[in-house]
C-alpha cells in the first residue's frame, strides 16, 4: 500500500463532529428525558424497585434467580461478541490492503493507510466502550444476586424494605451499563459507514440515532409500558 499523508477533509470532522453530537446527546436526552417524555429506560427503573418489593414477600425466589441469571448470561454474550470484534479490528488494522483493494475496485481513489486505521480505530473506540460497560453490567448484577439474596423474607422486619431498594438500586445502575453498552454497539455500527467516506459516516450516525431514539421514545414496548403504568397511577 502506497503510505501517502494523513489528511481529513472538512466534510469528515463535519462527520465526526455529529457523531460525537448524537452520541452525547441521546446519551443525555435518554438519561434524562422530559418528564412529560420520559424513556424506556427510565421507565424500567419503576418496575426494577416493584420486583424487589415483591421479592421481599415472595416464598419461592428461583424464579428471581432464574431471572438474573438470564440478565448476566446477556451480558457475558454482548462482553464475548465484544471481544471477538476487538480482535478482528486490530488483525484489520495489522493489513489493511483488503480495504485498499476494495476501495479500488470500486474507484474510489488512493487512500492513505492511516487514515484507513483511523476508521477501524473509531469503531474499535466504540466496541471496546461497549465491552467495558457489558463488564460492568455483568459485575453489578452479581452485586445484585448478592443483596437480593440477603433480603430478609419476613417483610415486617425494618431492614427488609432498605435492603431490597439498595438491590433496586443497583439493578438499575447494571441495566443503565448494559443499556449504554448497546448503544455503543449501535454507534459501532453506524461509524463503520466512514469506511465508505465522510457521507456514509453521516448516514450511519443519522440511522443509529433514530433507531436508538425510536426504541426509547416511540416503540410498541414503551406504549405497552406507559399503558400500564397508566392504569395503576
Amino acid at each position: 500500500m502506497t503510505h501517502l499523508p494523513l489528511t481529513l477533509t472538512r466534510l469528515d470532522l463535519l462527520a465526526l463532529a455529529l457523531l460525537a453530537a448524537a452520541w452525547f446527546g441521546a446519551a443525555r436526552v435518554i438519561e434524562h428525558p422530559p418528564a412529560r417524555l420520559p424513556s424506556v429506560s427510565v421507565l424500567m427503573t419503576t418496575y426494577r424497585r416493584d420486583w424487589m418489593r415483591q421479592l421481599v414477600a415472595r416464598d419461592s425466589r428461583i424464579f428471581d434467580g432464574n431471572i438474573l441469571t438470564s440478565l448476566r448470561e446477556g451480558t457475558s454474550f454482548f462482553a464475548s461478541a465484544c471481544m471477538i470484534a476487538i480482535g478482528g479490528g486490530l488483525a484489520l488494522i495489522g493489513n489493511t490492503d483488503p480495504l485498499a483493494g476494495i476501495a479500488r475496485d470500486l474507484d474510489a481513489g488512493e487512500i492513505p493507510e492511516m487514515l484507513w486505521r483511523l476508521k477501524i480505530l473509531l469503531v474499535l473506540l466504540f466496541v471496546a466502550n461497549a465491552f467495558l460497560k457489558f463488564v460492568w453490567a455483568h459485575r453489578l448484577f452479581g452485586y445484585c444476586a448478592i443483596m437480593m439474596a440477603a433480603v430478609p423474607n419476613d417483610p415486617d422486619l425494618p431492614e427488609a424494605e432498605p435492603r431490597a431498594m439498595a438491590a433496586a438500586q443497583v439493578n438499575i445502575q447494571a441495566a443503565r451499563n448494559f443499556n449504554i453498552g448497546l448503544r455503543a454497539v449501535y454507534f459501532a455500527l453506524g461509524a463503520i459507514g466512514w469506511l465508505a467516506g465522510a457521507w456514509g459516516l453521516m448516514l450511519g450516525t443519522v440511522v443509529v440515532t433514530s433507531i436508538t431514539l425510536r426504541r426509547e421514545f416511540a416503540s410498541g414496548s414503551r406504549r405497552a409500558i406507559v399503558a400500564d403504568l397508566g392504569r395503576r397511577d
